[in-house]
């Protein structure tokens, strides 16, 4: 398999700990969002939403998060990274939306970039958008931890779940963007767990061949 992505893309981080989990053998292709390879002709015949990450699996050929987790859900079921139970695989597709759908897309840099210059945010403004929208989803996350009794290493239930592979990148990002994380405690534990393992170490922007020096 062939991951395209960027380092500090949480998407791409996602796939990356989702790849590492079920012990797939990936290639890792850059796509260099701060250069804008992601507008490039070559990449946009790819993935015509110019986004990371894509995943090509043979002649198959998958953007979106989701939709790469689900695939790798099916095609790699083990380790399984959803309950076996309706109720609890709807639970942790909850929190993934959470995170997925209520904060990723209004932290993306194409959103971020027209706060900034087309709204006239500046970097004053978009530092308050990402603070309200990371902190507001943040709350809500906090809460279905408390609701469904996380042990402070999962998110759901006592394994691993998508639900955790979610909320790590976007842990990461929040400290990036110096968001405090004091009024979310569960959601601090598990993420403390979760990268201590291997297979999150391994996926760390830190430690992709396109990150800085």
């Amino acid at each position: 398999m062939q991951l395209y992505g960027y380092y500090r893309s949480s998407a791409s981080y996602r796939i990356r700990i989702i790849l590492n989990l079920k012990e797939i053998e990936w290639d890792y292709e850059a796509v260099r969002l701060d250069r804008g390879e992601q507008r490039e002709p070559g990449f946009l015949a790819q993935n015509p939403s110019g986004l990371v990450p894509v995943l090509q699996d043979g002649d198959t050929r998958i953007a979106q998060s989701a939709a790469i987790a689900e695939y790798l859900e099916e095609t790699h079921p083990r380790p399984a990274l959803l309950p076996g139970v309706p109720a609890a695989r709807a639970a942790v597709r909850e929190m993934m939306a959470v995170i997925g759908c209520d904060i990723h897309p209004l932290q993306n840099l194409r959103v971020l970039n027209r706060v900034r210059d087309d709204l006239g945010g500046g970097d004053a403004g978009v530092r308050r958008w990402i603070h309200h929208w990371i902190g507001a989803g943040f709350g809500a996350f906090e809460a279905l931890l408390e609701r469904h009794g996380s042990d402070g290493r999962h998110s759901f239930g006592g394994t691993i779940t998508l639900a955790d592979a979610w909320l790590v990148p976007q842990v990461y990002n929040a400290r990036r963007h110096e968001l405090d994380l004091a009024p979310y405690p569960l959601i601090r534990s598990v993420d403390a767990y979760c990268r201590e393992l291997p297979a999150f170490a391994a996926a760390a922007p830190a430690r992709q061949p396109d990150a800085p020096a």
